[in-house]
């Protein structure tokens, strides 16, 4: 059973107050509460720690009891689920591994008739009573592993969304869908008996190539925030159409500026090779969903950029190109030498170069920060450094 003490205000003041506290002195301090461990409120201090960030929503609740941080770590932040909830819809859907919840509570909100499922007991109540506290009363939870409620299940469904566990009965982290529980390979043909659309949400480390393969997809969500690539979205068909081995592929890079790019899966490899070029006015550096993608060849052609090496994924251009998905810098200087320099503050990148940022640093004793950015990279000439700024 949960700990309802957990929401008294008092509890909650301390909570707030101890955020930025030693967790490992107050794991071994005696609690200041009847009935309440140190243990249950250092978790509710982790929890509402993360949540400021990644769930402001459940943040700015004081009604809200925090789960353990392992089922934390691969919930979905806030930014994502909204984007989920863009991406994902119809009236009656179900989330057969509901977690946390986070995605549950967004993605219904397109549903009028929606299931939780969850095997854990503990987690099922601790997610009802946030929803509870949150006002959200129309979803229906159930209390059973994703194969069971599967196996009893009458009804179809607009669409089936799943996030399998990525831990093993060790709390070993795992990415292959063969290692994920549930098995969405060993479910998928008893799930398209009860709808047509399934949702998956994987590791951003899964190799395209190979899930592509694997399963009927029809849509690849990569999706990132501010540039660090979250997760995999994706929409898998019951249908035999003409997206198979070809899914269309969203590039997102959300709580940015930057525009979606999209392409299907095929358009890559009949894509024409781009030109290479030296270094011309304007460095392009596409963002962490396109790099993912793989969509190289396509990404110069359709901005009609030039690259500055064929392994070198940074592009150029004499004229500067509006809407690039990425960074955009203006070249200062071609071929900047770090060690003639006073200024010793720079924004470090590293890419297709034989030393890493932290190691550059060490080399010229450079400090990371400020507006102007140092470029280490291989061009047609060789390896190079190009002092650039933002834009």
């Amino acid at each position: 059973m949960i700990n309802k003490q957990l929401i008294n205000e008092e509890v909650q003041e301390y909570i707030t107050q101890n955020l930025y506290s030693d967790l490992s002195k107050l794991r071994f301090r005696k609690s200041p509460f009847n009935n309440i461990s140190s243990l249950e409120l250092v978790q509710q201090i982790q929890g509402k720690k993360i949540a400021q960030k990644k769930l402001p929503f459940l943040y700015n609740n004081n009604r809200i009891i925090y789960p353990p941080h392992l089922n934390l770590e691969q919930a979905s932040s806030q930014s994502t689920a909204l984007y989920k909830k863009k991406i994902i819809t119809g009236k009656n859907g179900i989330d057969l591994t509901g977690g946390t919840g986070i995605d549950c509570y967004f993605i219904s909100e397109n549903a009028t008739n929606f299931f939780y499922v969850e095997p854990n007991y503990e987690l099922l109540e601790i997610v009802k009573h946030n929803f509870f506290s949150l006002k959200k009363r129309d979803i229906h939870f159930i209390n059973k592993t994703a194969e069971e409620f599967i196996s009893e299940n009458t009804q179809s469904f607009d669409f089936i969304y799943l996030d399998p566990s990525r831990r093993d009965v060790n709390k070993n982290k795992k990415i292959e869908i063969m290692d994920l529980s549930p098995n969405i390979l060993d479910l998928q043909n008893q799930l398209f008996k009860f709808t047509s659309k399934i949702f998956i949400k994987l590791s951003p480390l899964l190799d395209l190539q190979k899930v592509i393969d694997q399963l009927p997809i029809s849509n690849i969500y990569i999706v990132s925030v501010k540039n660090e690539t979250k997760e995999l979205v994706l929409e898998l068909r019951s249908e035999k159409l003409e997206y198979l081995n070809n899914p269309y592929i969203h590039c997102v890079n959300l709580e940015t500026k930057q525009p979606d790019f999209h392409f299907n899966w095929r358009d890559e490899k009949l894509s024409d090779t781009p030109s290479y070029s030296l270094p011309k006015s304007y460095l392009y550096q596409p963002n962490s969903s396109l790099l993912k993608s793989g969509a190289f060849k396509l990404i110069g052609n359709k901005f009609k950029l030039e690259k500055l090496h064929s392994n070198t994924h940074i592009y150029t251009s004499e004229k500067k190109i509006e809407d690039f998905p990425g960074r955009i810098l203006s070249i200062i200087d071609k071929n900047f030498n770090p060690k003639k320099t006073n200024n010793k503050k720079f924004n470090i990148i590293s890419k297709n170069y034989p030393i890493k940022p932290e190691e550059i640093k060490k080399k010229y004793n450079l400090i990371e920060g400020g507006d102007i950015y140092l470029i280490f990279t291989r061009s047609l000439e060789g390896n190079v450094c190009i002092l650039a700024e933002s834009i």
